[in-house]
């Protein structure tokens, strides 16, 4: 899909869809096609077919040029970002549903902002257009070319700037749920190592390396080394740098837990809605997803990903609840639960982080059920040992529409860690277990200022809409766009 800007007569640009946001009351452009239509679009909305509520849309098959169709979408009440991202990715939606190859999406009627708003247009026709690549032959989007108007000339270098970014940003988070769902007999941590390095090669900006299980004991990576333990596939830990700007820049550091299959282990998972277990390499894949729209970007920024890859599952190896373990940082481990095992797998990937000697570690995983108890399927749970730093992710959150809210490090909760018989216990028992399990996480992350995402509700969807979301790439995008500034 090839996206560019114009600020040509709108009636004079050839395509068969135009796109035009709107309320009930017409305004500027969209008055100015309605009066070339003879007050058509004004008689549908007296008559009650269309009122302009945010979302609702509207198809009206009258030759506008050589145009076919005009696709009214409903703007009133729109007032936040995420209302208007919403929005339009209903207004993206009604068009890939056409049979449209060149479209015009007239850009008024929803933000103030050309360069936002173009850019959310790209991710959301980018979004709207994916499609599980299953391996058999995808039949080819029908939409090629979408044309972003603009009334003023002086708009047109920004909503090209906005298109760019935005389209990248769909590019990455359609790469982070075609990785997601995945079978986990296919997307295994090899698969993943091997996926890492084809999307780096011939990239001069991007080096990738894997290093193997023998090379994580070398490291004494004990804890993410116990998880692995019980599954014939192979741990791995993939690390891709990206320098977009100078070597003496401090890099961010992006840590996504990739576990591809989790049955809990010895403690053992209930059988009910267990194939969703392949979704818990999410906060990998979102990590690969950002590396994806790097690509396309180029931020002048330097990035380093490290992905913990393994699975989890309950062999004659694997670790038993009551084993003791030592992690990376010399830390002592007692396993209590076999399936809070996504920690045991950042941690040694959070040591390790502190040899890039980072400017920020944001870690994200789908870490505990605990935050869907809190928080939903809207929301990332967002913590921090950084003041500043949860403020930038939660501003990105804002702007980009993949919220975030901030949960507390208290210590009192990290008390709840305490174990007889290691430094720390791998749960804190059956209350704030999202909190609890950050706090682990936070004393792996001294050094540094540390961020955590757990994005276990909002990674993937169940039921009718089962797969995985792309989330959180979006913010964590915006993030590092507003960090290379």
């Amino acid at each position: 899909m090839y996206f560019t800007a114009s600020s040509a007569n709108l009636l004079n640009i050839r395509a068969d869809s135009l796109i035009v946001a709107t309320g009930s009351q017409l305004q500027n452009s969209a008055k100015d096609l309605d009066a070339s239509l003879d007050g058509a679009i004004t008689s549908l909305i007296k008559a009650g077919d269309f009122k302009g509520k945010a979302g609702e849309t509207l198809i009206i098959h009258i030759p506008v040029g050589t145009g076919k169709r005009i696709i009214l979408v409903g703007t009133e009440g729109a007032t936040t970002a995420q209302q208007q991202i919403k929005v339009t990715h209903a207004g993206a939606t009604a068009l890939l549903k056409t049979p449209s190859i060149k479209a015009v999406w007239v850009g008024e009627g929803l933000a103030d902002d050309t360069e936002w708003q173009a850019g959310i247009v790209a991710r959301c026709m980018q979004s709207v257009s994916y499609r599980y690549n299953s391996g058999k032959k995808i039949p080819a989007q029908k939409l090629k070319t979408l044309t972003y108007w603009v009334a003023a000339k002086a708009s047109v270098s920004a909503a090209n700037k906005g298109l760019n970014y935005g389209a990248a940003v769909g590019k990455g988070m359609n790469a982070a749920r075609q990785l997601g769902n995945m079978p986990a007999n296919l997307c295994t941590p090899t698969y993943l190592a091997e996926h890492a390095k084809a999307l780096t090669k011939g990239q001069a900006k991007f080096t990738t390396s894997v290093l193997n299980e023998a090379q994580m004991a070398k490291l004494k990576m004990g804890s993410l080394l116990s998880v692995s333990a019980g599954s014939d596939e192979p741990g791995k830990l993939i690390v891709i740098k990206y320098q977009g700007a100078k070597a003496t820049a401090k890099p961010v550091v992006l840590v996504g837990k990739a576990v591809t299959f989790d049955s809990g282990g010895i403690s053992l998972k209930p059988g009910g809605g267990m194939d969703e277990m392949k979704y818990d390499m999410c906060g990998g894949a979102s990590v690969m997803g950002v590396m994806h729209a790097l690509i396309e970007t180029q931020l002048p920024i330097n990035v380093v990903a490290i992905i913990p890859a393994v699975e989890n599952m309950p062999n004659g190896n694997a670790t038993k609840p009551g084993d003791v373990v030592t992690s990376m940082s010399g830390q002592t481990i007692e396993v209590l639960n076999t399936d809070a095992e996504g920690r045991l797998i950042l941690c040694d990937a959070l040591t390790y982080a502190d040899r890039f000697k980072p400017d920020t570690v944001i870690d994200i995983a789908t870490l505990t059920g605990a935050v869907i108890g809190a928080l939903g399927k809207e929301t990332a749970g967002l913590l921090s040992n950084n003041d500043e730093l949860a403020t930038d992710l939660l501003s990105s959150g804002i702007r980009s529409g993949d919220r975030a809210w901030r949960l507390p490090l208290y210590e009192e909760y990290d008390q709840l860690l305490k174990s007889n018989f290691a430094d720390i216990a791998n749960i804190g028992g059956p209350q704030a277990g999202t909190i609890t399990a950050a706090c682990f996480l936070g004393r792996f992350t001294k050094k540094y200022k540390w961020a955590h995402l757990d994005v276990a509700g909002t990674a993937w969807l169940s039921g009718a809409q089962k797969g995985s979301t792309g989330r959180p790439v979006p913010i964590l995008m915006d993030y590092l766009r507003s960090k290379a500034k």
